[in-house]
């Protein structure tokens, strides 16, 4: 493999590792990490990951979207981008990272690194909650669909990066 070779690949990853983290705050990650795939499929002329793959990777992309749409509510109050959350995501991703790519070695990296993301987002959130007067926090239906919303569409972003990795390397 050329040092552009792997260079190029290095972006790749971190891309798929940008796409979790934007899913992560409800920002189109399954989009980045389908049209990050699909470049790098050009770019390679389709030797890894084939138009089935990719077709697969759409549909995947559009269900997480579609999902995300879904479960949109007007009357919830998500975790308004601020910056305690992003650190704590970043932070609880990390972690996750550590703790479980002893044990399931590539995969934990990726699964670690969305665990840990939600763990983040999630205690970050509960501390801004109990800073808040009873009136004012959210109630726990409404947390909770916050929550499963995060975790569905990072769900979506790790079956979506598990596939286009397994087609690299098989």
């Amino acid at each position: 493999m050329s040092f552009l070779a792997g260079a190029g690949f290095a972006v790749f990853i971190l891309i798929l590792f940008a796409g979790i983290y934007l899913s992560l705050f409800g920002l189109p990650g399954t989009v980045v990490i389908f049209l990050d795939v699909l470049v790098y499929s050009l770019a390679t002329d389709f030797n890894h990951i084939g138009w089935k793959a990719l077709l697969a990777l759409l549909i995947f992309a559009i269900i997480a979207e579609t999902v995300d749409f879904l479960l949109e509510n007007t009357h919830i109050r998500e975790a308004r981008v601020r910056r305690s959350p992003l650190w704590a995501a970043l932070a609880g991703s990390i972690i996750g990272m550590c703790i479980l790519t002893p044990f399931l070695w590539g995969a934990g990296i990726w699964l670690g690194f969305f665990l840990g993301g939600v763990a983040g987002i999630l205690l970050a959130e509960i501390f801004q909650q109990l800073k808040l007067k009873s009136p004012y926090q959210s109630s726990g239906r409404i947390f909770l669909t916050m929550i499963g919303k995060k975790a569905a569409k990072g769900s979506f972003s790790v079956i979506m990066i598990f596939v286009a990795l397994s087609n690299i390397y098989s």
